[in-house]
């Protein structure tokens, strides 16, 4: 498995849990769970992205501004996570919030998938693309690990 294959395992598991708390009913026990499984993901997934590929591929001058560009738009995700648990569940709020929150994945997954993954991969060769794969399968299992402990 390649890095771009790896993060693409994450990217479905986002979209299918965006999906389930877009269709989950509110202020139930289930939204709350599909909530927190969401985050958790996102969470482990950036940080395991952010230093497992997008700090590598700093180093290269054609990835740079993509690089900072999607570790900003994770910052921006993590800012609406914070704030959709500051509102109450049962306001219309919590829901408008959501939705926007889910459209700024999408958005961010598309653009990775489209942008990012076609210039990341002319800038690294194979064996590089498999070994950031296991750096990056390793983080995100770790850091999986320590938010369940």
């Amino acid at each position: 498995m390649n890095i771009f294959q790896a993060l693409l395992v994450s990217h479905r598991t986002q979209r299918e849990l965006y999906a389930r708390l877009l269709a989950s009913k509110p202020a139930t026990e289930e939204r709350q769970h599909v909530f927190e499984e969401l985050k958790s993901e996102l969470a482990a997934h950036e940080t395991a992205e952010e230093r497992c590929f997008y700090i590598p591929l700093m180093q290269h001058d054609e990835s740079v501004d993509l690089s900072r560009h999607a570790i900003a738009e994770h910052h921006v995700m993590d800012e609406m996570i914070e704030h959709l648990e500051q509102v109450d569940p049962h306001a219309a709020e919590w829901q408008e919030c959501c939705q926007k929150l889910c459209d700024k994945i999408e958005h961010h997954l598309d653009e990775e998938e489209q942008k990012f993954f076609p210039q990341a991969g002319e800038v690294l060769n194979d064996d590089q693309k498999l070994q950031l794969a296991k750096d990056y399968e390793a983080e995100f299992t770790t850091l999986r690990i320590k938010q369940e402990a």
